[in-house]
């Protein structure tokens, strides 16, 4: 059995759409159990005014009944609602362009100027596009819309297990909070991130980072940050080392860099572990004194590793470090060329927002809940909810016994 998703639609097309395939039957899932996700990622200092107009919400168009999953694909869309600006520009069927305004309308979106760090040029070329309209629509982040409620589903589903997910931003810009001092409560964390518009967990640095946010505004330019992303409750054993593609810190891994604006992924200590002596990095095990048989009795002295070791949960919490970049359209654009009249231009410029960080956490809690139930759904996978939840208590049984 495997868990897959995907994901249809453009940035101002009639709607994005994604399929779920390899749900148990008789999950319960309600649209409020996405939407309070989808509103989260529309949230965040510094978004543009895009989020004025979308307020995203989930429609089921197939696999949900009476409130619960069927066995069948769980099929979802999200209507655009700034569609209605796009319908000619964007429509899916010919248009008559002898009709002037409409090919007023279809010109006045057509694009030739790249953007630098986007997928404007490269896609551009792959798939012989004049108009860079055709590239930027889909590889747009607004299809991150549709990976937070595919997340959200997964979240619904590992919950089942009393797997949670946390994130909350640790930098933006040069703005950031002493990578050591915030600690490991991280449910306390993710609260006060949570009543932050920065999604940053102390009210301080906050405020800076807001203050970061307007001088970027100010100069036309945008900001990037870092993120950690927080799985709590994994139990040990998902993942395996047997082969390199099982490896469950790689599928995590694979999964956060797959987001538009990612550039770079840590987990545990990251890079600092070349700084470092072997005494200093690895986890020291213990057997935990306060044992009584309803848990591990094993336990380690620090969380180093990140909670995943030879590629195998250990049962620490998971906790990765993300670097996003700042996003490619600028207010004032940086220099590009025009693909149509092969000259030096400015690149194209489209309503943007100034710093995605704080949305961008969300986004990471959802690709970190895909790997982790794919993971899931291969170590007790089942046709039903009743035998997933009761194949996963009887390994909890057995691995408590050890």
């Amino acid at each position: 059995m495997a868990l897959r998703f995907l994901t249809s639609g453009e940035s101002h097309g009639p709607e994005l759409n994604i399929i779920i395939d390899g749900l148990p039957s008789n999950l319960e899932l309600l649209a409020e159990d996405i939407n309070v996700d989808l509103k989260r990622r529309q949230g965040g200092y510094g978004r543009g005014g895009r989020m004025k107009i979308e307020k995203d919400q989930v429609i089921f168009t197939g696999g949900i009944r009476l409130g619960k999953t069927i066995g069948g694909p769980v099929s979802l869309k999200i209507i655009n609602n700034d569609f209605k600006n796009w319908e000619i520009p964007m429509s899916p069927v010919p248009i008559d362009l002898n009709e002037i305004q409409n090919k007023e309308k279809i010109e006045s979106k057509f694009v030739s100027r790249v953007r630098p760090g986007h997928a404007d040029l490269s896609g551009a070329i792959k798939y012989a596009h004049d108009d860079i309209r055709n590239v930027l629509e889909r590889s747009s982040a607004r299809e991150t819309t549709a990976r937070v409620a595919a997340g959200a589903v997964f979240k619904k589903l590992l919950a089942s297990f009393g797997i949670r997910f946390y994130s909350y931003v640790i930098r933006i810009g040069s703005v950031s909070v002493d990578i050591k001092s915030p600690g490991n409560d991280y449910k306390k964390l993710f609260d006060l991130a949570e009543s932050s518009d920065v999604r940053c967990p102390d009210s301080n640095i906050s405020l800076r980072m807001r203050e970061e946010i307007d001088n970027a505004r100010k100069k036309g330019d945008t900001l990037g940050g870092l993120i950690r992303v927080i799985a709590l409750g994994v139990p040990l054993g998902l993942g395996s080392y047997s082969q390199w593609d099982k490896r469950l810190n790689g599928r995590i891994a694979q999964a956060l860099m797959s987001v538009h604006t990612v550039k770079s992924v840590e987990i545990g200590l990251g890079k600092a572990v070349s700084e470092l002596h072997g005494s200093e990095v690895h986890d020291q095990i213990c057997i935990d004194e306060n044992w009584k048989g309803s848990s591990l009795r094993y336990k380690r002295k620090s969380n180093n590793a990140g909670g995943i070791e030879g590629g195998i949960s250990n049962g620490e919490p998971i906790v990765y470090t993300v670097a996003t970049k700042p996003i490619p359209t600028l207010i004032k654009p940086l220099d590009s060329v025009d693909i149509k009249s092969k000259s030096n231009m400015q690149a194209h410029f489209e309503r943007s927002d100034i710093c995605v960080v704080p949305a961008a956490g969300v986004v990471l809690e959802s690709m970190m809940a895909f790997a982790i139930a794919c993971a899931a759904v291969e170590k007790f996978g089942s046709d039903s909810m009743q035998e997933f939840v009761t194949n996963y208590k009887n390994y909890i049984s057995y691995i408590n016994a050890r």
